[in-house]
């Protein structure tokens, strides 16, 4: 039996629903139009019509299959903006027509210690991810991703997403916002705190609307000149090119915090050497080994740490933070159509600095 002829647990197969989905079938498969299944809404449940689904660079890497744990058809999307139509009857924050929002889980056992404490990304017996995530309220199924017409959430991980904001520029907020607004909270960055962000991309670019959002003195820390000018525009102080020796050695010893974004592995040795003594620097980007040498870390007693998104009581504060302060992510928007050529832009690094699709395109 095919996982789309598979029968939900407990449920009459007849009542799920069969929505329209961009995924791909294969690692080394384009992303074509497809019909996926949708479960009946619980009475713990919101239903969303998806208006606007973000791009990120994780959608590529479980679409190819580079992290070797992708179950096909692959329907990825986990930057999520849309419009509530249906509540379940236990559902009493949201109701519909409410602008809501869903990041990178979709679920988690609710009772472990992380869950506990907000911390549902690392719930101990496994958070549910928004696409390739064993379904819990389906046998034999894995989770699909925003890159359909509709989704079904429980309602502890629907957000609510300020309507004074973009709507379209919100989405990448759910995944990139995320991820770099939490390290920022965790490591308690403050006005005077001097914070250099490595890497102008996704991230990067979300780090520096942050980080000054915050009152920080904001460095834009990159092996690019010509990138300057757009970072002090997104609200660095100032830049600092890293290829340059003679500028990294005036910076020796300065930084508090350094927020490394870098997605592949690298040589973190002269970042760390311009980090305060106590300084931190936190890995956002690079999931892959990196170079380190123990001696620039015991002279000074400097921390490398690593951080993911936030759960999602920080991801609420993240989006609210959000409207305060006026900050969306920089897009780009797309038509579904044109999906596979946004994702060789992205691996070349030709967007600035996400790509969301427009959903009414899928129809």
């Amino acid at each position: 039996m095919s996982q789309v002829e598979t029968a939900e647990k407990a449920t009459d197969n007849k009542n799920n629903t069969q929505v329209k989905a961009y995924g791909a079938k294969a690692a080394d498969a384009d992303l074509k139009e497809m019909q996926i299944e949708r479960r009946k809404p619980t009475k713990d449940d919101v239903h969303i019509k998806i208006t606007y689904c973000g791009v990120c660079h994780s959608d590529i890497h479980q679409v190819r299959n580079d992290w070797k744990n992708s179950v096909y058809p692959v329907v990825p999307g986990h930057e999520i903006v849309g419009e509530i139509t249906a509540v379940g009857e236990n559902v009493k924050n949201f109701k519909e027509g409410d602008l809501v929002g869903v990041g990178c889980m979709v679920d988690s056992c609710q009772t472990c210690d992380s869950c506990k404490e907000d911390l549902e990304q690392f719930c101990e017996n496994g958070a549910t991810m928004t696409y390739n995530s064993k379904d819990k309220h389906l046998e034999n199924r894995h989770t699909f991703g925003g890159y359909s017409e509709s989704i079904v959430v429980n309602k502890e991980f629907v957000l609510s997403v300020p309507k004074s904001l973009d709507t379209k520029a919100v989405a990448p907020l759910l995944c990139a916002g995320i991820t770099t607004y939490s390290p920022l909270r965790t490591w308690n960055i403050k006005k005077g705190d001097k914070v250099g962000v490595i890497g102008l991309g996704g991230l990067g670019h979300m780090g520096i609307k942050f980080a000054h959002a915050m009152g920080a003195h904001t460095v834009m820390i990159t092996t690019s000149p010509e990138k300057a000018e757009d970072a002090k525009r997104l609200g660095a102080d100032e830049v600092l090119i890293s290829k340059d020796e003679k500028a990294m050695k005036e910076q020796a010893g300065s930084f508090d915090f350094l927020l490394n974004t870098v997605p592949v592995g690298h040589d973190t040795n002269p970042y760390i050497n311009i980090l305060k003594r106590d300084g931190t620097m936190v890995m956002v980007g690079a999931i892959e080994p990196i170079e380190v040498n123990g001696a620039g870390l015991i002279m000074g007693r400097k921390r490398i740490a690593g951080s993911i998104i936030g759960g999602i009581k920080e991801t609420q504060e993240m989006l609210d933070f959000c409207g305060e302060h006026d900050i969306v992510s920089d897009v780009e928007m797309i038509d579904m159509k044109n999906i596979n050529d946004a994702y060789e832009r992205v691996v070349d690094g030709d967007v600035k600095y996400r790509f969301v699709i427009d959903m009414k395109s899928l129809n």
